[in-house]
């Protein structure tokens, strides 16, 4: 059966544990949307850029770059988005200058609460709304965003500021932006996680986060580098067995029991977090490369284009 749908929103925000494999499944994302014909710009928060390198592109940095095409990318971080937030509100770079570069006025912006967060999010938001010759300049606009609890801090900016700061500019903006990430037709999360225990206990917590912190629609799950199930009970029982023949039959027979064992272990997992979160399911599976580069990322972007791994698309 296909997989889930990936593409239907304008704004994807792809997140989860730390070492899952987000920006590679963001990477893959950008590569299928290209393929569609869709302009796609590539978000990363704050990081040490790794999406556009593995297209095979240099990083971006905090300019919007193309990096092959049909894909752009920016690193969004919180001085080149202060930047741009205060050329909006003031209009005149002089004027700018005069106040956000001012001393004081820096120390104090530093100790707001969530503003960098709000900055951060404000660009990414404001590139989902821009518009060229009357048409949205992006047709999909994939964040790459900080793992787990830095996400949720992320996400839950707008809604945080609206309990807190009185009518004025920084308010309306904050109002927009939430207003932006809850709309179920235009936004939605997927949540990437590995087969493992830890990963799975973290994603489980993860989207009860979103869920009840923060209210934004959830797309999909993404469970990432699944090793392939290739033999039966049987099979493995007589591996097992062959395992104390001398080399190379024994050392063969013992590698092929582990490569069954760890395909046991990972299909509990996934069976454990379908049945704790209530989304459609991608399993990609895992895939053996020299160099995780362009070719790589190729390789994730056919199996996503493709449903998932065969063995294991969502029921």
């Amino acid at each position: 059966m296909a997989g889930p749908p990936l593409l239907d929103r304008r704004l994807l925000i792809v997140t989860g544990k730390g070492g899952v494999g987000r920006s590679s499944v963001a990477a893959a994302l950008a590569l299928l949307g290209a393929r569609r014909g869709l302009r796609v710009l590539v978000c990363e928060v704050n990081a040490q850029e790794r999406v556009a390198p593995l297209l095979g592109a240099a990083p971006s940095g905090p300019e919007v770059r193309p990096a092959i095409p049909g894909v752009w990318t920016v690193d969004v971080t919180p001085e080149a988005a202060m930047r741009e937030y205060g050329l909006m509100v003031l209009r005149y770079r002089t004027i700018y200058e005069a106040v956000f570069e001012n001393r004081v006025v820096r120390y104090f912006l530093r100790v707001v609460p969530s503003l960098s967060e709000l900055v951060m999010l404000g660009k990414i938001l404001h590139e989902a709304r821009a518009e060229e010759r009357g048409r949205p300049r992006w047709d999909l606009i994939i964040v790459d965003a900080p793992a787990t609890g830095h996400a949720v801090q992320l996400l839950r900016t707008p809604g945080a500021l609206l309990d807190t700061v009185p009518a004025g500019p920084l308010r309306r903006d904050a109002q927009w932006m939430r207003d932006l990430l809850l709309d179920p037709a235009h936004t939605a999360v997927a949540l990437v996680t590995l087969p493992e225990e830890m990963p799975v206990n973290e994603a489980i917590e993860l989207d009860e986060q979103l869920r009840v912190v923060v209210g934004i629609p959830r797309g999909y799950l993404v469970v990432n580098a699944v090793p392939e199930p290739r033999f039966t009970a049987a099979e493995r029982t007589a591996l097992e067995a062959a395992g104390t023949e001398p080399p190379p039959l024994g050392a063969a027979a013992r590698a092929a029991a582990l490569q069954g064992l760890r395909a046991e272990l990972a299909a509990r997992q996934v069976a454990r977090v379908r049945a704790a979160i209530d989304l459609p399911v991608l399993v990609l599976p895992l895939l053996a490369a020299a160099r995780w580069d362009r070719a790589a990322v190729e390789r994730l972007a056919d199996a996503c284009d493709q449903g998932g791994a065969p063995w294991a698309r969502s029921p």
